[in-house]
């Protein structure tokens, strides 16, 4: 038996190649990369037709077979799409009668708080007073559509620039449809030793305070870097029983957040505070340190919110891992939808990476728009008539671009990808000491020159990033040169090929 393991996805840095048994559509989503598996299925990153990114589950085969989990699956699919919020990754889309039943929500491009505190970096005093006031808002929304977490631990939080995300919400109550006293058909338990509430460990009926308690060590996690209750040497009995019996260990929890933690840690669920009470504390207690830290500084250390601008260049670059030639065929099919009811998109929503940042203006210059701020099929100044040309982008023009703003350390960085005539082919990264956006555009004509529309604000935050005109992409002998229309665009830049 694997205690713990049911529904806890393996979660690297970012997007891993996928395999030949993958399949290369789910429903209306192509695959791009694999991002975990778990006790439920695999998990891959996609895009719609759209554009739109995405996280899709695939349940597993042998789960799929089994009615008494369809039922529960597609009732926690119909409830969890009820969540609202912007401190959770929304559902999307799902097939819950497809012969492999899936669900797809929104992406997002940050690293867990398990891969980050997991890897050496505790986190400071100040970013867990926000970590909490955030996975308590979190919390309400969920709690809101009538859905306990269940499973909230820190591979289930993922961490952007502009705060903290909940996912997996809802999903262990399905796994619990088929199990005989908490445990699998594969042998595997449903929660997450170290990060399970009393009431889960002694097999009571659960209530949302449940899901404060596990905040709690959640918490301590964060800023100690070990569980409340255990080091990962300890054996899951022990913890299991620690956390039922034994008081938390918060000795290494600062004092400054030690009673918030505690009060999330007790024992008796009606003794625990709300999340709305968690959210007054968190952000008072937060707001009485602000006088030492500048307004605009982030709520994430240095060092986290660079690796959070690599990530975002990162998973560009895996969207788009051919830069020529034609896409491959897929070599294995896509899960044939058996009965496709209700299955459409419920939510629509402009950004699928979650990145934002706060301050400076830079980027707004580099993209601004004084004229257009909607696309259309039509030329740019001198421009024919009707549709865009067709044609490929000539392979020369392909692959990552870097440049820096005005000569200073403010870096900008392209991937163009092949693509048709209204395809997004450019995704751009801007980022400074302040803040970090992310762009797309569409290709008008794949010229030579190449011709883009007008770009759009996929993240980021608006005082610092804004929509861009159309642009034009030449090549010179120093690399490639971007250029907007218009007498409001952004200053030409030329860029030098990375890869």
């Amino acid at each position: 038996m694997h205690p713990g393991r049911a529904g806890r996805p393996v979660r690297t840095g970012g997007p891993v190649p996928l395999r030949d048994q993958d399949p290369r559509r789910i429903g209306d989503y192509r695959l791009i990369g694999r991002l975990g598996e778990g006790g439920m299925g695999h998990v891959y990153l996609a895009r719609s037709d759209r554009g739109r990114t995405v996280a899709v589950k695939l349940v597993r085969a042998e789960l799929a077979g089994q009615d008494a989990f369809r039922t529960r699956f597609r009732r926690e699919v119909r409830a969890a799409r009820r969540v609202g919020g912007e401190w959770t990754a929304p559902v999307l889309d799902a097939d819950t009668e497809a012969e492999t039943p899936w669900v797809a929500t929104g992406y997002i491009a940050g690293p867990s708080l398990q891969q980050t505190v997991g890897g050496g970096t505790k986190l400071p005093e100040r970013t867990v007073r926000i970590l909490a006031a955030g996975l308590a808002r979190a919390l309400e929304s969920v709690h809101a559509a009538g859905i306990i977490h269940r499973d909230l631990k820190p591979s289930n939080v993922l961490l952007t620039l502009d705060g903290p995300r909940v996912i997996d919400f809802g999903i262990a109550r399905a796994l619990e449809a088929v199990t005989d006293h908490g445990v699998t058909r594969t042998g595997e338990a449903v929660g997450s030793p170290g990060f399970m509430a009393p009431e889960q460990v002694r097999g009571d009926d659960l209530t949302p305070a449940c899901d404060v308690f596990c905040l709690g060590s959640v918490l301590a996690y964060a800023a100690t870097g070990r569980s409340p209750f255990g080091t990962p040497e300890s054996q899951v009995h022990a913890v299991m029983y620690r956390i039922a019996e034994a008081e938390p260990d918060l000795a290494a929890v600062p004092e400054g957040l030690r009673p918030l933690v505690s009060a999330c840690l007790a024992k008796d669920p009606a003794a625990r505070p709300s999340p709305a009470q968690l959210v007054a504390w968190a952000e008072r207690d937060a707001a009485a340190l602000a006088g030492t830290t500048a307004d605009d500084e982030p709520w994430l250390p240095g060092a986290l919110v660079a690796r959070l601008g690599r990530g975002a260049v990162e998973l560009l670059e895996a969207e788009h891992p051919e830069t020529g030639g034609d896409p491959a065929t897929a070599p294995a099919p896509a899960p044939a939808p058996r009965r496709r009811r209700g299955a459409t998109t419920a939510l629509i929503i402009a950004s699928a990476l979650a990145l934002a940042g706060a301050g400076a203006g830079g980027a707004y210059f580099l993209l601004r728009n004084d004229h257009a701020t909607t696309e259309d099929n039509g030329a740019t100044g001198g421009g024919g008539s009707g549709g865009t040309p067709a044609g490929r982008i000539p392979a020369a023009f392909l692959g990552t671009w870097e440049a820096s703003a005005d000569g200073s350390a403010d870096v900008r960085r392209f991937t163009l990808a092949q693509g048709a005539a209204g395809d997004t082919v450019l995704t751009m990264t801007a980022s400074g000491a302040a803040y970090s956006c992310t762009f797309s555009a569409a290709l008008r004509s794949a010229g030579p020159p190449v011709r883009l529309g007008p770009s759009r604000v996929v993240s980021g935050p608006a005082t610092s990033c804004r929509p861009g005109a159309p642009s034009t992409l030449e090549k010179t002998d120093e690399g490639l040169r971007r250029s907007f229309d218009g007498d409001g665009g952004a200053s030409a830049l030329t860029y030098r090929k990375v890869r």
